[in-house]
């Protein structure tokens, strides 16, 4: 994205916050949004998932299924349309009154779907929660620059940050700034008082605005979500979406062309050209803003030591990877952000292959015979990652272990630390580089917030917490791109490719969308007769 977050939301706000881009009514209720709907009325959507989401409160889970199907149940107060550009959600505007202070309208009318409504009060309340310790949010670090949050009246709230933040609005648009009625959120702090853990009741009973609303979940199974017939905004064009866990490719695939699935996500690049050849299924592909890569656990010996972290950088060949695992449908990384991702610079100079080099520097660092590991991996991209970077190292006398886990355990044992390499990916879903760069590998971050290589660099840290209170456009392109370099020099991790995304869809699906962050776009969707 060429231009930066702060001058675009401006120029939104200038021209006077308009409705979504191609929507002719900001409420949602003229008779043409009936009508159209009518058309497929009765219709239902079914979406497989490679696996089930970990939870379906906003504030507790950043993986990407839980993020697929939450989606189309909350709202943000902002939001990236189609075109990739920050538009009004909940909030009619956003606006940057003071270096320090930002003014939300919160749109008035709007109920959630337990019938209580949106006001300022609730707004606060969920910013609250999110960075609230004693909830343990693991996407407090994107609003952790908050200082306060203040109700001026019942739809207006005032936004306090510790420093100038010119991404705040980018970050309000991240699924972590989901919407969550009052009472759902009351209901979990009550059962926290009762002894339970943080999360479970609006996991159990997921409360928005969406143009979906939660009907049921059987969980390893499906979630099913009904239309909102009450949604401020335009309608859902179909009546109900049920995600299927479905986590064998083939199985997907297999859903797809008998017509049990209508979409399914992700399709391995392997698989493009079974479900082209079929007449009734075709394969969409769009841009991403993620990073598939190597990690490795900087705590943990021999990967404390820089040198080893480097050798293994040197031994692994991108493009062999890119070929075995993508068929050729990705693009090489030469660092852990894409070039859809503003801040991303084509000037950082990437490790490179040099197996000899890798070589040198393991004996240099005490291994001149190489030694034992494992990588971690959870499904069957991330196990042919590793299977190719297993015969790699194995040839500068690195021997892998591979060890597959359900995703859900995958997320878990990473987080907390127990690994000594894995097979990663990260979406930089707000496609700002502060979220690509902070969560991964400012040291606050480490564990499940996304530093799984548990990197801690006080130059890294620095670099990044400038960067994010720099105000000038340039001087946070700058300080971006001395980032990069020295998390590439540094080598937590091995950046791979940046994936194409692949969406499996039956020829009579319409209106699909998936964002460079992988999160498909529902609201649009038809299924044909």
């Amino acid at each position: 994205m060429k231009k930066f977050w702060l001058l675009m939301f401006i120029t939104f706000l200038s021209i006077g916050l308009v409705a979504c881009a191609g929507d002719s009514d900001t409420d949602g209720n003229e008779d043409t949004d009936s009508a159209e709907n009518t058309d497929t009325a009765d219709h239902s959507l079914t979406v497989d998932l490679a696996s089930d989401p970990v939870s379906l409160d906003p504030h507790a889970a950043n993986d990407g299924n839980s993020l697929y199907v939450m989606n189309a149940m909350y709202d943000t107060l902002v939001q990236l349309n189609t075109d990739l550009e920050i538009e009004p959600g909940l909030a009619e505007s956003l606006e940057q009154i003071e270096d320090t202070v930002w003014e939300a309208k919160v749109r008035e009318g709007v109920t959630f779907h337990d019938g209580s409504e949106l006001n300022a009060e609730v707004v606060k309340a969920n910013l609250d929660r999110v960075r609230d310790p004693e909830v343990g949010s693991s996407l407090a670090f994107l609003f952790d620059m908050i200082e306060s949050v203040e109700v001026i009246d019942e739809y207006t709230v005032h936004i306090t940050t510790a420093y100038p933040f010119s991404a705040l609005p980018s970050h309000l648009a991240h699924p972590g700034g989901h919407i969550i009625s009052l009472e759902a959120i009351e209901a979990d702090y009550e059962a926290m008082e009762n002894g339970e853990q943080p999360f479970t009741y609006v996991n159990e009973n997921p409360t928005g605005t969406g143009y979906f609303k939660y009907e049921e979940r059987e969980n390893g199974e499906y979630i099913t979500l009904v239309k909102n017939e009450d949604y401020w905004g335009e309608e859902a064009k179909v009546d109900s979406v049920t995600f299927k866990v479905v986590p064998e490719d083939m199985t997907r695939i297999a859903e797809l062309e008998t017509n049990e699935a209508d979409i399914i996500y992700p399709v391995n690049a392997n698989d493009i050209e079974r479900v082209d050849s079929n007449e009734e299924t075709y394969v969409k592909q769009s841009d991403s803003a993620s990073l598939s890569y190597i990690g490795m656990n900087t705590q943990v010996e021999p990967f404390n030591d820089e040198r080893v972290r480097r050798a293994v950088s040197y031994a692994i060949n991108q493009q062999e990877i890119i070929e075995g695992v993508t068929d050729g449908v990705a693009l090489e990384a030469i660092g852990p952000l894409a070039p859809t991702v503003f801040g991303y610079s084509d000037d950082v100079e990437p490790i490179g292959y040099d197996p000899e080099e890798a070589k040198r520097l393991l004996e240099e660092a005490g291994y001149p015979d190489g030694f034992s590991a494992s990588i971690l991996t959870h499904d069957r991209t991330t196990s042919d990652t590793a299977e190719i970077a297993q015969q790699q190292l194995a040839e500068v006398g690195i021997e892998l272990e591979i060890e597959t886990m359900e995703t859900g355990a995958y997320l878990e044992v990473t987080g907390n630390g127990e690994m000594d390499m894995f097979v990663g990916s990260w979406g930089t879903v707000t496609l700002d580089a502060d979220y690509g760069l902070y969560p991964m590998f400012h040291s606050e971050n480490a564990g499940a917030p996304g530093n799984r290589s548990f990197l801690a660099d006080d130059e890294i840290d620095a670099l990044l917490e400038d960067a994010r209170k720099a105000t000038d456009e340039e001087e946070r392109l700058q300080l971006y791109e001395e980032a990069q370099q020295l998390i590439v020099d540094k080598a937590p991790i091995v950046p791979l490719y940046h994936s194409v995304l692949l969406a499996g869809l039956r020829e009579d699906v319409e209106g699909f969308f998936q964002y460079p962050s992988s999160f498909p776009f529902l609201r649009d969707v038809t299924v044909g007769e």
